[in-house]
């Protein structure tokens, strides 16, 4: 059998996503506006990605299960059973659902919970697609923005402070009581959130207005999700959370990883994201999907967050790795001037996936957007075939 196979990822066409980034990467045609939100490259069984062979396409995921020992290495297989990451495109042109992620052991209860009620996997109101954890790693191909964390305790209280619609919560947040603060205001009946929200809203819409505020302030982000409206009623309550999360700025190829617990959102701009290989997600708001407010509660670090932006740690002349801190998943970037050769070996089924440039990976011609993986245990190739630098994500298990 090969060692190398050229993959066909699947595309996510969720109301968020933007019209032409993914299309143009990828060279589709996108006459209609289709949105192309995510692109999914992995062996999630409700989007496998195809594998070219010579009996013709298989998924992925089926790929795998027919061959774990050879495809993921004996140790992967016997700790994993099957790929234990998932690795996606994604191009945000209208903001993300507030939301977390949670652990491995409430997945599996909660999976298991949900089964047993006789909740259909697919049914709207699911919270647990799978009975998996979901940290993941992002690193952005353009400018990218992002909601992560509840701010330093000092912070939030000069926010509150400077907001008079949000100057009574000050209170409530006392001594840094993070729980206090967030569980109180999502509790409140709707009429007494929007007493809060819609000066809030006010406020922004007209801040925006006069260019006083830029994307580092929450004011801006909260017109954006309102087109610059201020609705009479029935404000989202994910409104809040712009103000008491942290806004972050990724430059192109810098990153940010997000554990289990951690309240954030994707505002806006394009990036690679590797995760553990699940779908599991509960929303807090900014979205018109299920919310479980309970379930969420449960899940929720209430605790500060003080973002730290990945650069990349040098491995070698070659390639940089992003430091994740799990067992599931690992990222590196791999940069080949014109006519350059690398070479290395598997420890574990890799992918890789070409951004900028033209390679060739074990006799398989790769262009932007295209991708291919590598067998566990197998020595690679990949040489730069055009006079453009090339840059490649590989995506692994540690």
């Amino acid at each position: 059998m090969n060692t190398a196979y050229k993959l066909h990822g699947i595309h996510r066409h969720y109301e968020w996503g933007g019209q032409s980034f993914i299309p143009q990467l990828m060279h589709v045609d996108n006459a209609i506006g289709k949105p192309f939100a995510e692109y999914w490259m992995g062996a999630h069984p409700s989007a496998p990605a195809m594998v070219a062979t010579a009996e013709g396409a298989k998924t992925l995921d089926h790929m795998i299960q027919e061959n774990k020992l050879e495809f993921l290495g004996a140790s992967i297989a016997d700790r994993f059973g099957s790929l234990p990451y998932l690795f996606k495109i994604l191009d945000v042109k209208k903001m993300l659902s507030i939301q977390v992620h949670p652990s491995k052991e409430n997945a599996e209860k909660g999976f298991l919970k949900e089964q047993l009620a006789g909740i259909p996997i697919d049914a709207p109101h699911r919270n647990y697609k799978d009975q998996n954890h979901k940290p993941e790693v992002m690193v952005a191909l353009s400018d990218f923005w992002l909601l992560h964390g509840f701010m330093p305790a000092i912070t939030l209280k000069e926010r509150l402070t400077s907001l008079a619609p949000l100057e009574s919560l000050l209170p409530i947040f006392g001594q840094d009581d993070y729980a206090g603060l967030y569980l109180y205001f999502m509790r409140l009946d709707q009429a007494a959130a929007d007493a809060i929200l819609k000066p809030l809203m006010e406020i922004a819409v007209q801040e925006v207005a006069a260019g006083k505020v830029d994307k580092t302030h929450p004011h801006w982000w909260a017109n954006q999700y309102y087109g610059g409206v201020v609705p009479t009623s029935n404000i989202d309550k994910g409104i809040f959370s712009i103000y008491i999360l942290n806004i972050v700025h990724v430059p192109r190829y810098q990153g940010v990883f997000q554990g289990a617990g951690l309240l954030h959102a994707y505002l806006e701009g394009q990036n690679i994201e590797l995760m553990a290989n699940s779908d599991n997600v509960l929303r807090g708001g900014l979205t018109p999907k299920h919310i479980d407010m309970e379930e969420l509660l449960q899940h929720i670090q209430f605790e500060p967050t003080y973002p730290i932006i990945l650069k990349g740690d040098l491995i070698n002349s070659n390639e940089l790795q992003f430091p994740c801190p799990v067992p599931d998943f690992g990222l590196t970037k791999i940069q080949l001037r014109g006519g350059e050769t690398y070479t290395n070996e598997t420890n574990s089924f890799e992918t890789f996936l070409v951004m900028q440039g033209d390679v060739q990976l074990e006799g398989i011609d790769l262009k932007s957007g295209e991708l291919a993986a590598v067998k566990a245990g197998s020595a690679y190739h990949i040489q730069s075939t055009g006079s453009e630098t090339a840059v490649i994500f590989k995506s692994f298990v540690p």
